[in-house]
């Protein structure tokens, strides 16, 4: 099973990119706002808010960790964000890719890979009076090998 990290490359883009995402949402774009936009939607892979703060403090020092968590907050009220909790390492991470996709949890690493929207089949036999809002599909397992993971065959 080949897994990788991105289902599309991320946007490397101007601040004024990630302006347009939060405006398109309906939130105020302020410079804090703008900077954490810019990292979580379009450069890092399923960060923590600790990383988040962590890439903040290099780059832009002074925006408090409750900014980051608020932003956080919202980018997810509004769909822009996936928050998905890992209890198995007490971390909670984001995903900017909000499509359906699978998951790869690497048990040892404590780390979340994407999965190609293909690589998982879900079949589902409920009962009629239930409706189904969503599915997540996380895969736990081991990595064989050191190193990042393999790219798209």
């Amino acid at each position: 099973m080949e897994v990788y990290t991105e289902i599309e490359p991320p946007m490397r883009s101007l601040p004024e990119e990630a302006e347009r995402k939060l405006l398109s949402a309906g939130i105020q774009a302020t410079p804090q706002r703008i900077a954490i936009c810019r990292y979580v939607l379009e450069e890092a892979d399923h960060p923590t808010a600790e990383e988040i703060k962590s890439w903040v403090d290099r780059n832009f020092p002074g925006i408090s960790l409750a900014t980051v968590y608020n932003t956080l907050k919202m980018l997810v009220r509004c769909g822009l964000l996936r928050e998905l909790k890992l209890a198995e390492c007490g971390k909670v991470i984001y995903d900017a890719n909000v499509t359906p996709h699978p998951h790869f949890f690497d048990e040892v690493a404590c780390l979340l890979f994407d999965l190609p929207p293909d690589a998982v089949g879900v079949r589902l036999g409920l009962e009629p009076d239930l409706e189904v809002t969503g599915v997540e599909v996380i895969v736990r397992g081991r990595r064989r090998r050191a190193g990042p993971p393999a790219g798209p065959a």
